[in-house]
């Protein structure tokens, strides 16, 4: 299965980091979230610098690696290319303690993670495993997440680094790479040097299936709605009381029902409560807003804002506040002006077998704010799936051919 294999790379270097605990944390203001992800950023240097990698820069106060593949001989006129991938994995699920393993030749049924707990990855919940019936999967063992989000994407960055490195022949510019902390919470480019990476474009390396593209993300918000209320004993609370709890659950029934994640796809937005806290005198509830068309996105949060209006009118001025504040908007609008980039890799997948799906992504990458502050960034797949989950996996024969993706689009680019 593995064995023989010319992109072996690839996945060595995918087991060895998945094993690294470099789970991102929200609740603090560090950066990076959590010093566990230097673990896996030290390792990448120390192997950057045994493959022969050039200009390796460690950011060891904000955890970002940087490093270059020279140009092939003849190609140093060519445009700078990068390729980017973030260290950290979700707060949603544990990543310490990953115990991944190769489920060889995959029959298409049922794959038990975890006899104890009764953990089964089953195509009855998941049916797009169907299509991955003979081939070699990597799974859990149904207590932690894999880490293929996006350690799948560090290995397959590492895997073409080190082919091109030792295959002087293959023609291509300038190769930049970094990777990044903190992407899961929505801070991967909060420090990110564009000085430093010195790129003239790049493509994120943090996407799903094998074929999926993604050149447009989420128009994205969060905001903290705080509803102040007042106590006494229930005994004598008529014309007295002001329950903070009830009025937020009122806010909520304000929202359009059906503009919620559980019900919506594609390009549909949302408004999603994310988590709500409190008591009588006050409640607190975090919310998140997205859309992919800028007008509605506005609109939405137009919205928001008439509900808390409404009801300090109703309740009284102070009753309720909302803080509010934009994440990142929808990189199409940059990449709308940059086409090659999705062109070559549209034709990449397909001289590699593969039809290329273009996807809206519900939810946004690095490249998001990265595209709107200079560089160019859309979003390459990387053959996992089930992300944030105990039931993530990854396809090993998609991952070995999307490192073949990343070294082919990398010659795209020698000469123009």
């Amino acid at each position: 299965m593995i064995k023989g294999d010319p992109m072996t790379k690839t996945i060595e270097y995918f087991l060895e980091y998945v094993k690294i605990d470099t789970q991102s944390c929200e609740d603090t203001d560090k950066t990076p979230s959590t010093e566990k992800q230097h673990d896996l950023a030290k390792l990448l240097v120390s192997q950057l610098k045994d493959m022969g990698a050039a200009d390796i820069t460690y950011d060891s106060e904000n955890c970002y690696v940087y490093a270059s593949v020279p140009a092939a001989p003849g190609c140093e006129d060519s445009p700078v290319l990068g390729f980017i991938a973030h260290m950290d994995t979700s707060p949603a699920v544990t990543g310490a303690g990953v115990k991944p393993r190769i489920v060889e030749n995959y029959d298409g049924g049922d794959i038990l993670l975890n006899a104890a707990e009764k953990t089964v990855l089953s195509p009855a919940d998941f049916p797009e495993l169907k299509a991955l019936r003979g081939q070699d999967l990597i799974v859990t063992d149904g207590t932690t997440l894999l880490g293929a989000d996006d350690k799948a994407g560090v290995a397959e960055i590492m895997a073409m680094t080190q082919r091109l490195l030792t295959h002087p022949e293959i023609p291509h510019g300038r190769i930049r790479i970094a990777f990044t902390p903190d992407e899961e919470i929505g801070a991967g480019a909060d420090f990110f040097d564009l000085s430093v990476f010195g790129a003239d474009f790049a493509y994120t390396v943090d996407g799903g299936e094998l074929g999926e593209l993604e050149d447009e993300t989420f128009n994205a918000a969060g905001a903290k709605l705080t509803v102040r209320g007042r106590n006494v004993h229930p005994g004598s609370a008529k014309g007295k009381m002001i329950n903070s709890i009830l009025i937020a659950q009122e806010f909520h029934s304000l929202l359009p029902v059906f503009q919620n994640p559980m019900y919506t796809e594609g390009r549909e937005g949302f408004f999603h409560l994310d988590g709500i806290h409190g008591n009588v005198e006050e409640t607190t509830a975090q919310y998140i807003i997205r859309d992919h068309d800028r007008t509605l996105f506005e609109g939405k949060k137009e919205l928001f804002l008439k509900c808390a209006d409404f009801l300090n009118e109703k309740y009284g001025e102070g009753t309720v506040t909302v803080e509010m504040e934009d994440s990142y908007y929808n990189m199409k609008e940059v990449l709308v002006s940059h086409t090659h980039l999705m062109e070559n890799a549209c034709r990449v997948l397909r001289e590699l077998g593969v039809e290329p799906k273009i996807v809206p992504v519900r939810g946004g990458t690095d490249g998001s704010r990265l595209s709107f502050m200079g560089l160019p960034c859309p979003n390459l797949c990387t053959g996992g799936a089930n992300y944030h989950s105990r039931f993530e996996y990854a396809c090993v024969q998609s991952m070995e051919k999307v490192t073949e993706m990343l070294v082919r689009l990398a010659e795209c680019y020698a000469g123009n």
